[in-house]
């Protein structure tokens, strides 16, 4: 498996656990409360530093536990990249366009801020999948 596949998993792994850590922890303040009220914030910002931080440590372990033989990608690695980018930009663009509509029939800030998180969320984890097939698959 080579570097890229390698850090194209843990993306992949580490993206759908946070989001769903974090969609049960909002959901659980969702209930029976107005939207104008539950704290996301805060569960927001740390869900996305966890991802952060969780990705590169990962990366670093699955490094040490299984060494690639080389860092640097070949045309492939970088035709891949750009083919699962390129999907993935769609889906971001598509949450954005949606935020905006939000925005301007004037949407609490709760929907506006996690329809984003979830297109960030969205073009990593279609973007991954569609890089894995294409490792497996072929372009």
């Amino acid at each position: 498996m080579s570097y890229e596949e390698k850090g194209t998993w843990v993306a992949l792994v580490v993206g759908v656990t946070v989001y769903l850590g974090y969609l049960v922890i909002v959901l659980g303040r969702l209930a029976g409360t107005p939207v104008s009220t539950v704290p996301y914030v805060s569960t927001l910002l740390l869900a996305i530093g966890i991802s952060i931080v969780t990705s590169i440590v990962a990366r670093i372990a699955v490094e040490i536990a299984r060494p690639s033989e080389s860092q640097s990608g070949d045309v492939r690695d970088r035709e891949i990249h750009w083919l699962g980018d390129r999907i993935g930009q769609r889906l971001l663009m598509t949450a954005a366009l949606a935020a905006l509509g939000l925005a301007l029939f004037e949407a609490a800030h709760f929907w506006i801020a996690n329809v984003l998180y979830l297109g960030f969320v969205a073009s990593a984890v279609v973007g991954s999948v569609v890089k894995l097939r294409a490792y497996h698959r072929g372009i």
